[in-house]
């Protein structure tokens, strides 16, 4: 299978997203030319480390490039100010050079978490992003977007620092467990969904082979998910417009993450498809878009066994009113008022600055009595 490369165009600070098979395998040759001395310090989770570090240290070992690398506990949780303070104090220890090179090596917290902690150690040191499941590929390895969660809300806490190159190995999805894999896939159907009704249209009819291993129908998926992303960061890196279209379902989404105590009751992608459903409800209630749309949306999404309302959420919910309340603290809102990203149809997202509350109130309250 061949390489796909899509760049991200920032001008001086572009670089690549490489998307394949056995990148893992290649990283030391990859990372190589990057280095101004053969040295990287690694920072992954221990499930990730159990897995893939041995192979990722040979890859370094092969081209003489040192390796030392911290673990810290996988999931949510750790994408917090304790985990922060630690990687950042251990980079330190490792006496980690402005020109030197950080790898962030595992999932979407970590690619957060670590990519934060270059953007800050010795005011910004560069780092590159191995992510290692399907949601950090599409997604959050690629834009620049690092940070952490607070008490107050999800992700409050960051800075845009783009990565210097970006491997996306296709066959490290192979080893993701199937509801890990389907949360990923919440994140490659939100683009069909914003912004390309052709790319979903494959997708209703591509993606259960892709979900059941397809390795060629990844690939491509994939690099389609990041040629949209690259597209509008290389346009709006700091998300000053078009950007936000990449936040489709995610004002719900946030706010059930926080409800549900950023844990494995609520994976991020399984909140951003509920998240994409909800949108598209509420976009139908407003007007916007035929009933088939939301009826569509959530059909699929059923189809490939995801999670499409609230009532696949267990345990105790907020009611709508507190829901609504920590949507407030979304870094979505703008003088106080709720921004959602709205579609017209598939493929056909949009900013909508100021949406009524006690609209999006009813639609929580109709979900909510679902569950009961």
């Amino acid at each position: 299978m061949s390489l796909n490369v899509v760049n991200v165009d920032l001008g001086s600070r572009s670089y690549d997203v490489r998307i394949g098979q056995g990148l893992i395998a290649q990283a030391g040759r990859q990372i190589a030319p990057l280095l101004h001395r053969k040295k990287v310090a690694v920072i992954t989770d221990d499930t990730v480390a159990a897995r893939h570090l041995m192979d990722l240290a040979k890859a370094f070992e092969t081209e003489g490039i040192t390796m030392t690398a911290l673990t810290i506990p996988p999931g949510e949780s750790s994408k917090a100010w304790e985990q922060f303070a630690r990687s950042v104090e251990w980079l330190l220890e490792q006496k980690i050079e402005r020109r030197d090179v950080v790898v962030a090596f595992g999932g979407g917290v970590v690619g957060d978490l670590v990519g934060f902690a270059s953007a800050v150690l010795r005011r910004g040191v560069r780092f590159v992003q191995i992510p290692t499941t399907l949601l950090a590929q599409v997604d959050s390895s690629v834009g620049g977007k690092t940070g952490i969660n607070t008490p107050q809300g999800k992700n409050l806490v960051g800075a845009f620092h783009q990565p210097s190159l970006v491997l996306a190995d296709i066959d490290v999805l192979s080893t993701l467990a199937p509801r890990d894999f389907l949360a990923g896939y919440g994140e490659v159907v939100k683009y069909g969904l914003l912004g390309d009704a052709a790319f979903y249209d494959w997708l209703e009819v591509n993606a259960p082979a892709m979900a059941r291993g397809d390795a060629a129908l990844r690939q491509y998926a994939v690099t389609r998910a990041v040629e949209m992303k690259a597209g509008i960061v290389s346009r709006d890196e700091t998300e000053e417009g078009e950007r936000a279209l990449l936040n489709l379902g995610h004002t719900f989404c946030h706010a059930l993450e926080k409800a549900t105590g950023y844990s494995d009751r609520l994976l991020h992608g399984e909140g951003v498809a509920i998240g994409c459903a909800l949108a598209f409800e509420l976009s139908q209630r407003l007007g916007l878009c035929a009933q088939e749309a939301p009826s569509r949306v959530r059909a699929h999404l059923k189809a490939m066994g995801m999670k499409t309302d609230l009532a696949d959420i267990s345990g105790d919910l907020p009611g709508p009113d507190a829901l609504l309340a920590l949507m407030g603290q979304d870094k979505k809102v703008i003088d106080g008022k709720l921004r959602f990203i709205l579609a017209r149809g598939i493929g056909e997202a949009f900013v909508a600055e100021d949406v009524p509350p006690d609209l999006v109130r009813a639609v929580l309250a109709d979900a909510l009595a679902v569950r009961r």
